[in-house]
């Protein structure tokens, strides 16, 4: 390792987090939800020309999704309202192709609505997912028109359903279209001010630019472009009053590649060893992660897909619930000290990021046999970055911050311990 080098410090003047966003970053983890006219036709991509009559759940069951997602540690929970076929999971006045034409609770049923209800009871963040592209509705190829359509879905999702947490604007399929997004955020911020905003128009939050749900390193929570989609490289649409501080979401499908449930597709399951994988390189480099769980054709999440987030619930907390030890506060230096000698598994680190993410670059040390050997180098912490450790027996361990811009404030370093439960 290299040694130990000298503390640069600068005046901080960089951006600052809203409060909205301070809260959407300590949640940490969400479940995205892929539903739709998809799921009962095997396929990812609808070209909106698939029949109402199709859609037609047998039991389904919103409380089920989001008491998964809660059990999970997922803090928040995102649907789609429309995918890019323009089928509308609410009984919408704008259009037909919407539940209200199908059999599903003879029409009078809203799948939007159960989900909020049950994101209120269960204690869930709620967010909606509202395709831009849509391959449905005949007005999509005068932009003026559609422009006038997709901003009346968007006021009947934001004013209908309580309280949101996220809006997602998918930039897939939209690739070179140019909406009015000034109207699009005034109504956001007209409706549902303290939603983030996915990605487009003046975004609160940004895609981490692909559906692998890691995230590079560093990861600054500080951006002025994000890739728009997984099918070109331009940047997305971002409006001149889009926020400088602007954290990245991690998305990722818990079945290989697959957003929407397919019949025979269990073998496409992740492996709990994967998502700690991606756990590691999105919770772990700052970002929240956004993991899909998809109902099946009766409206249930399958059981091997319940199974395998529970079981990455309980890794997590088994690595991560119970520090060996744990300090905060400011300065160059701050030092954890063990009740023993203990073999260490984890470092984490957290910036206050209130007053921005100041740390520029740090080292870690552990204390053996009266010397200090450095076990951890990095330079991005901002929310949260979290350090596996080389099997080494310590009495303490020690953070320098090499780099910052002003005084660093360390909101919690916190150590594990191996096999620590």
């Amino acid at each position: 390792m290299n040694a130990i080098e000298p503390h640069a410090a600068g005046k901080y003047e960089g951006p600052l987090p809203s409060e909205a966003q301070l809260a959407w970053q300590d949640m940490e983890m969400g479940m995205f939800c892929h539903f739709g006219m998809n799921t009962f036709c095997d396929q990812e991509w609808g070209e909106g020309a698939d029949p109402a009559e199709k859609f037609l759940p047998t039991a389904l069951d919103a409380r089920q999704w989001v008491r998964t997602a809660k059990q999970a540690g997922m803090k928040y929970f995102v649907l789609t309202a429309k995918h890019h076929d323009g089928f509308c999971l609410w009984p919408t006045a704008t259009t037909d192709y919407s539940v209200a034409s199908s059999p599903w609770r003879d029409g009078r049923g809203d799948v939007v609505r159960e989900c909020a209800e049950a994101c209120r009871e269960e204690g869930v963040g709620f967010g909606l997912y509202l395709s831009p592209w849509d391959r449905h509705e005949p007005c999509y190829a005068d932009p003026a028109a559609y422009d006038d359509f997709y901003a009346a879905q968007l006021t009947e999702l934001l004013t209908g359903y309580g309280p949101l947490v996220e809006v997602w604007f998918d930039g897939a399929g939209s690739e070179g279209r140019a909406y009015d997004w000034a109207r699009i955020m005034k109504l956001v911020r007209e409706y549902q001010p303290e939603a983030m905003v996915f990605n487009m128009g003046a975004p609160t939050i940004r895609w981490v630019g692909n559906e692998d749900g890691v995230a590079p390193y560093p990861c600054w929570n500080t951006a002025e472009a994000a890739r728009l989609s997984m099918f070109t490289d331009a940047g997305a649409d971002w409006l001149e009053d889009t926020p400088r501080w602007i954290p990245a979401e991690c998305d990722v499908p818990i079945r290989r590649r697959q957003w929407f449930w397919h019949p025979d597709a269990e073998d496409k399951l992740l492996a709990l060893d994967e998502l700690m994988d991606i756990y590691y390189r999105s919770v772990g480099r700052g970002c929240n992660l956004l993991l899909n769980i998809s109902p099946d054709d009766r409206g249930l999440l399958p059981e091997a897909d319940v199974r395998r987030v529970l079981e990455l619930a309980d890794e997590v907390r088994r690595r991560f619930a119970h520090p060996a030890g744990q300090t905060e506060g400011e300065g160059d230096e701050l030092t954890v000290w063990l009740d023993r000698e203990t073999a260490l598994s984890h470092l984490v680190l957290m910036e206050d990021i209130r007053h921005g993410e100041r740390i520029r670059a740090y080292a870690a040390e552990a204390l053996a046999d009266g010397r200090w050997t450095e076990i951890a180098r990095g330079t991005a912490v901002g929310h949260k970055k979290i350090d596996r450790l080389p099997q080494v027996k310590a009495e303490a361990v020690r953070l320098h911050v090499l780099a910052s811009e002003g005084t660093p404030i360390v909101r919690a370093m916190r150590v594990y311990a191996e096999g620590r439960e």
